[in-house]
């Protein structure tokens, strides 16, 4: 059995020659879009961001497995969708105006700050830079440019190109593709624990960055490694 892809595969320190980023909730803060909902939604705005998130996300998982991925859309339809069901199921009218403006806000979402300073450190070492996303082209590319990292990374790769998201696999074979590196010469960061969980089953040497003190997945399986910010990158994944 090959185990780089059940995620018991081992990662001596120092075996990672590219690092690869999730994008929405790693290196782009998908909450700061509750400031402008809460300006829009007063004492709404934080529940409008978590639900239009979670929304985002099921709809991703949902047109990939259903039908072979004949109902896939860009990941910036999903988003727009995701935020019409969040403004339904809380109540809020949502205008043409108010929606022009949170999807525009969505597309220049704040970025971490530790992100310019990690990515040169890894530049520095040598290390191969990237972007795994579910982001479609054209939402990584403003995104990306609007934070200044495009100096900084070597691929931005969107799952865009297959038409399935995270968590197919097809989807983290991407960053194989893209680099030319085994999935355990690959480091792969993300905030997010389901992203973390399935690029550990693929077989990545994956970090965790659990900003906001949450519990790990209870499916069986941990990160190669956990951190609190992407300052851990440069401690866990590169020598």
């Amino acid at each position: 059995m090959d185990k780089s892809r059940t995620g018991t595969a081992t990662h001596p320190h120092g075996s990672v020659k590219a690092v690869l980023f999730d994008a929405y909730g790693t290196l782009f803060d998908v909450y700061s879009v509750g400031l402008l909902a809460e300006q829009l939604f007063p004492t709404q705005g934080q529940a409008l961001g978590v639900l239009w998130r979670d929304k985002q996300i099921e709809y991703s998982r949902l047109v990939t497995t259903s039908s072979d991925g004949a109902h896939y859309q860009p990941f910036w339809d999903l988003t727009r969708a995701g935020l019409r069901y969040a403004c339904l199921r809380l109540g809020l009218d949502l205008t043409a105006e108010a929606e022009e403006r949170l999807m525009n806000q969505y597309r220049h979402l704040s970025a971490f700050p530790e992100n310019r300073g990690v990515l040169q450190a890894l530049k520095d070492k040598g290390i191969v830079t990237g972007i795994l996303s579910n982001g479609d082209p054209a939402m990584l590319e403003v995104a990306v440019k609007s934070a200044g990292l495009d100096d900084l990374l070597d691929h931005v790769i969107s799952v865009d190109s297959i038409r399935k998201y995270k968590t197919h696999p097809d989807a983290y074979a991407l960053g194989e593709q893209a680099t030319g590196f085994k999935a355990q010469h690959i480091g792969f960061v993300s905030c997010n624990s389901w992203d973390a969980l399935a690029a550990t089953w693929y077989g990545y040497c994956t970090l965790w960055v659990n900003r906001y003190k949450l519990p790990f997945e209870t499916l069986g399986t941990s990160p190669t490694h956990s951190g609190k910010s992407l300052r851990d990158v440069l401690t866990f994944l590169t020598p």
